[in-house]
């Protein structure tokens, strides 16, 4: 009788031990689920969701272009928004012979496609086959996506950010973005306020992208009329002057700082990418930048 009892009490201590042990890793994968989901925020994919709750953006200028990765793909789009969830597309808008819009920084098509010629002058039936060259100049398999591609592939996925080239009528691509539903999604890239006010006449909610460099700059912008909820401030490609963040607060106008270029290249030659941080702790709300990975590696 006596080594029964002995029995029972090992197994209840087994048990009462197991018990602890499981509730214990219970809880710890609870925690990690909870940190994981803390850490792994959702994408940004309206305008309107990151204003209700800014927090730090990087914009991939010409889409993100890396080593096999051309600028102004939508593979290249895909390689960004892998790694970085809530992330604004920086791409440039450009127009064919026949009217289609395409993606294509330059004028010229030599320098990132096999194709050559200026842009305006080849018709899309000659240009859809042709492939992406990479910043190494290493052709692709990739190809020149149209706008409308763009938008159909970002919705739902991306914000962004479309600079629309010299000699493409805004009027089109607006109409574009009306057609694909995109007010919410794509905002409008623009370098004169005349322009601006253009873009909000003919579409009053598209976001529009001002230059607000300096003082003159912010006085155009308040004379201008435009609603600052439609508006995103590029401030240039160095650090404002102290206390011009300030004035665009009070304004209630979100900011863009373009690292791409000096900031970009210093960053780099120095082996030292917590200047970034820097840059957002002083006012940016968005970093347009020709490193977003790196960005993005400092900023986790």
């Amino acid at each position: 009788m006596q080594a029964y009892k002995v029995i029972w009490v090992v197994f209840l201590c087994s048990f009462l031990v197991w018990s602890c042990q499981r509730a214990e890793k219970e809880t710890e994968e609870t925690n990690v689920a909870t940190e994981k989901s803390e850490v792994s925020s959702p994408a940004i994919v309206t305008f309107e969701q990151w204003f209700k709750n800014p927090r730090p953006l990087i914009s991939a200028h010409r889409g993100g272009p890396y080593p096999g990765f051309p600028e102004n793909a939508i593979e290249t789009f895909q390689n960004i928004v892998d790694q970085i969830p809530g992330v604004i597309i920086e791409c440039d808008v450009s127009m064919t012979e026949d009217s289609v819009l395409v993606l294509m920084h330059d004028k010229t098509l030599d320098r990132t496609s096999t194709a050559s010629g200026e842009v305006n002058h080849i018709k899309y039936s000659a240009l859809k086959n042709e492939l992406l060259i990479d910043n190494n100049g290493d052709t692709t398999s990739f190809k020149v996506p149209t706008l409308d591609d763009v938008l159909m592939w970002g919705k739902g996925k991306v914000l962004f950010t479309l600079d629309v080239k010299r000699g493409v009528p805004f009027e089109k691509v607006i109409a574009t973005v009306e057609r694909f539903e995109a007010e919410s999604f794509a905002a409008i890239i623009t370098y004169r306020i005349e322009d601006a006010s253009l873009v909000y006449s003919l579409n009053s909610e598209v976001i529009i992208s001002v230059s607000a460099r300096d003082d003159g700059a912010l006085g155009q912008i308040v004379k201008s009329g435009i609603p600052t909820k439609n508006l995103l401030g590029f401030v240039g490609t160095r650090e404002p002057q102290a206390g011009h963040y300030e004035k665009l607060e009070q304004l209630g106008i979100r900011t863009i700082l373009g690292t791409l270029g000096n900031l970009d290249k210093s960053a780099e030659a120095k082996g030292d990418d917590t200047p970034y941080l820097t840059y957002f702790q002083n006012g940016a709300d968005i970093i347009a930048t020709d490193r977003p990975l790196e960005v993005a590696r400092v900023l986790n």
